[in-house]
């Protein structure tokens, strides 16, 4: 296979980033007021030059900063990392049915509590892991609407980013209309994710958490920085583990969304190789909710083989991750098109026909040997057409179907501004030419065992 050299030579700022400015405006029903939230967000490009090259650009992700939002007139209730001060989360027993119980594997399958084969056919609803510390298009919309709209849509789950921000008690949510959104007045971040969590739960849905973001301000290569440490990010996993622990709406953690420039795979540095970092914090939560899959994405690069951030899982099968209970073990990668970044793949002259290998070297193979189960965390783009990016979107859809393969779309919110969502501008109305790809790969509640697409 030949070495892919991801470089972003073009297009980029002072800062080193991509922005995309879309202003929302939201007028409070009684016309009391008018908030403003912008820009919209700007999802990390997947191309980097190899660390040591001149001019490498290390962050690629905008974080929109929200503007006032509508009558916060109560106090965010404060956060430690063993859970919010003062307030409990949910009970299981308030999230609705319990029939699928927890997920395991078996090979490459997802089983649930009845033996029977599941997949994840889900979607990603960011927001938790910027400045705004909450689930974004809450200015538009009441959140339980949007969530029965995922329902309609056929999502039967929804990767969930946050920071780790989100949890210090300074991290006030905002971006919310409260006159829309009533019942999170006052809450913090860590008590809003509770209450997307338990409407989950209530209408069959599941939940992956996802680290996104050390901080709210931008994505990190390694799974610590100089703020924010390996310890932190370990000790808030557990926190959340045992915040969630028996309650069965929560199936798994993410563990670091897209490794990359100097994360590496199966080379024993302990500062940088994510397989060990993986299997440190996989073990900890097990030991904390052994129910938990634990979903260890790839690395952008290993010895010169570049691929989009998170998506290279070339070494998985030499070194592979070893956790205490090998069978909550999932992998995944990430997948974009030429709306992010002009790859030459997508100017081969046998593309699309081209793909299916480069998707068996880079990361299907894990499903297809039976090594794990494979997530594809992440995927999507604006157009479904017949142009580059429509043909590639359509291709991808149809290989993760032949393959057996789960997945979450990128994504629902209209302001990820490589790929638009599933949603349009209007935070309402959905794009049907994407509803309708995304349907002829779908799978039910997962306490049922057979597809609808």
């Amino acid at each position: 296979m030949a070495r892919f050299r991801l470089y972003r030579a073009y297009l980029r700022d002072f800062m080193g980033r991509f922005r995309v400015f879309n202003v929302f405006l939201g007028v409070a029903v009684l016309g009391a007021a008018v908030f403003t939230v912008a820009p919209g967000l700007q999802r990390p490009l997947a191309q980097l030059a190899p660390p040591t090259s001149p001019g490498a650009v290390q962050q690629a992700e905008v974080v929109p900063s929200a503007g006032g939002s509508v009558s916060q007139s109560r106090p965010a209730a404060q956060v430690a990392l063993s859970g919010v001060v003062g307030s409990s989360p949910p009970q299981a027993s308030q999230f609705g049915p319990q029939v699928s119980s927890y997920l395991r594997s078996a090979g490459n399958k997802l089983i649930n509590g009845s033996n029977s084969e599941v997949r994840l056919t889900g979607v990603n609803w960011f927001g938790l892991e910027t400045d705004t510390f909450a689930p974004h298009g809450l200015w538009a919309r009441n959140w339980g609407e949007m969530m029965d709209q995922m329902v309609q849509a056929g999502f039967n789950s929804i990767r969930l980013p946050y920071s780790n921000q989100l949890f210090d008690p300074s991290s006030r949510p905002k971006g919310i209309d409260f006159i829309k959104n009533a019942d999170l007045e006052g809450l913090s971040g860590l008590q809003i994710m509770d209450k997307i969590i338990e409407g989950a739960g209530q209408r069959g849905m599941k939940i992956i958490l996802d680290r996104h973001r050390p901080t709210a301000d931008a994505q990190s290569e390694l799974w610590y920085t100089d703020r924010m440490s390996e310890q932190r990010w370990t000790s808030d996993w557990v926190m959340l583990a045992k915040r969630y622990k028996g309650n069965p709406t929560v199936i798994g953690a993410d563990l670091h969304n897209e490794p990359r420039g100097k994360a590496t795979w199966g080379d024993d540095n302990l500062s940088t190789d994510w397989r060990l970092a993986a299997e440190r914090a996989g073990n900890a939560i097990l030991g904390a909710n052994p129910d938990w899959l634990i979903i260890v994405e790839g690395v952008e690069q290993h010895q010169q083989h570049y691929y989009w951030w998170g998506g290279n899982l070339m070494w998985a099968k030499e070194f592979p991750v070893r956790l205490s209970h090998p069978d909550k073990l999932v992998y995944s990668a990430h997948e974009y098109g030429p709306g992010v970044f002009q790859q030459d793949w997508f100017r081969a002259p046998d593309f699309p026909n081209n793909l299916p290998k480069l998707w068996n070297d880079r990361w299907a193979y894990v499903q297809k040997e039976g090594i794990a189960p494979l997530l594809m965390g992440e995927f999507g783009g604006r157009s479904v057409g017949q142009d580059t990016e429509g043909v590639w979107q359509r291709t991808l859809m149809q290989f993760l179907k032949e393959s057996n393969i789960s997945y979450t779309y990128w994504s629902w919110n209209p302001n990820s501004g490589d790929t638009g969502g599933v949603l349009k501008d209007d935070w309402i109305t959905l794009d049907r030419a994407k509803v309708d790809m995304l349907a002829g790969y779908e799978w039910p509640m997962l306490d049922k065992a057979q597809p609808k697409g």
